[in-house]
């Protein structure tokens, strides 16, 4: 069933297999490749494939890749309860204790990332990034309620199409055999309104051959959308509206450590365990969200 604040009860199963083939040339310095890929919730099905190509130059030191993805999602319209027809109030909690036979809806999206590596000298090494999204079909979320300055509510109502645009840099920097600098920025527009800005530092250190930590930093900001505004803030008569705080103007911060052992021998003497990672981050934004999170990786080979 599903609850009045329209959330599922359903199993969070996701299923994503993927596929990938892919040729290389070493000596003419090219890859070419093709994939699919299949996702499955309760709430959404996606079928995905790309095509992907990368050509090094002449020199070796510097590398040209693009990739075409495209995702062809159906989508599950999750209504909370008082807007599904026979909702009745006066049950207990007001919950519905029958499966409602949900509408879908599609949604494409389209996908062209290009990119160029440069090795500008043994310790420098750079990469320009672009990729343009176009999007059409339900890019909502119907379970998103919206309460219009009249005190009326409903649910959100966004455009069925959206253009995005995002352009990055990233630099490598070797300080010496212990110590790398690792700087990312990216700058992210749409026609929805959003203008964002992405910049993250991590400094990985090597304790030992075999040991290494990186403090990393990574700070965000946006604009809100213009279709954007809070609790009863919108006007009755707007075409598109949603207040939804992914649209909304806000900063983040997110800082930590990242530890890293990889012994010759294996983790716990297993040649098979090649590494152990502990991550752990602390977020912040400023729209009250605070988090911490701490995440564990092996590595087998």
């Amino acid at each position: 069933y599903v609850s009045p604040t329209g959330a599922s009860k359903k199993d969070g199963t996701r299923i994503y297999p993927s596929l990938d083939w892919s040729i290389e040339n070493d000596k003419k310095g090219y890859s070419f490749g093709i994939g699919t890929y299949y996702s499955n919730e309760f709430n959404y099905k996606s079928l995905g494939a790309d095509l992907h190509f990368s050509q090094k130059t002449k020199n070796k030191n510097g590398e040209f890749s693009a990739r075409l993805q495209g995702y062809f999602d159906k989508v599950t319209l999750i209504y909370p309860d008082e807007f599904l027809p026979g909702y009745d109030p006066s049950t207990t909690n007001g919950e519905r204790h029958h499966h409602y036979p949900y509408g879908t809806s599609p949604r494409t999206t389209l996908t062209e990332s290009i990119s160029y590596l440069q090795q500008v000298n043994q310790r420098l090494q750079i990469m320009f990034m672009a990729d343009f999204v176009e999007q059409h079909g339900y890019l909502g979320l119907p379970f998103h309620r919206v309460y219009f300055s009249s005190g009326k509510d409903t649910i959100e109502h966004l455009p069925s199409t959206r253009f995005k645009l995002l352009l990055g840099f990233r630099a490598n920097y070797f300080l010496g055999d212990n110590i790398i600098v690792r700087a990312y920025y990216r700058y992210y527009t749409d026609n929805w309104g959003i203008h964002s800005s992405t910049a993250q530092i991590e400094i990985p250190y090597k304790i030992t051959p075999f040991v290494s930590v990186a403090p990393f930093y990574r700070f965000y900001n946006q604009t809100a959308a213009k279709y954007f505004a809070s609790y009863k803030m919108h006007d009755p008569a707007d075409e598109y509206f949603t207040s939804n705080y992914e649209y909304a103007k806000f900063n983040s911060s997110f800082f930590g450590l990242n530890f890293r052992v990889a012994p010759p021998k294996g983790m716990f003497g297993w040649q098979h365990l090649h590494d152990l990672e502990i991550r752990y981050g602390h977020y912040t934004q400023t729209t009250d969200l605070v988090s911490n999170i701490i995440s564990l990786n092996f590595s087998f080979k």
